[in-house]
């Protein structure tokens, strides 16, 4: 395996010379040609997956909104006053997603 002096990028045989995505080519002898082969080709994917506030990921409860009348609510606990007091518990309607909170 031989490296692309002027970029670092791994040369690829191609007949009789090994070449770079750079540009760069290097000459090959006879002999040394025949040591290089591609085994297999792996094809770039470059697929982007996009996620948005759509994607139900919060677990859900039965509470009904005071917004829409909604029976049901993502809901997740969040620390917000000093560590010995209980944690406020905030909900977001499944449908018109109006959040509100909860204290124990």
């Amino acid at each position: 395996m031989d490296f692309c002096p002027k970029c670092g990028a791994m040369m690829l045989p191609n007949n009789d010379k090994l070449k770079c995505k750079c540009g760069f080519e290097k000459n090959l002898s006879n002999e040394k040609a025949s040591q290089y082969s591609v085994s297999e080709r792996i094809s770039s994917n470059n697929n982007v997956v996009m996620q948005g506030e759509e994607i139900a990921t919060l677990p859900t409860t039965n509470e009904i909104c005071s917004k829409c009348g909604n029976d049901k609510a993502f809901w997740w606990l969040k620390q917000t006053r000093s560590a010995d007091e209980a944690e406020t518990r905030f909900l977001r309607c499944t449908k018109c997603k109006h959040t509100w909170r909860e204290y124990d």
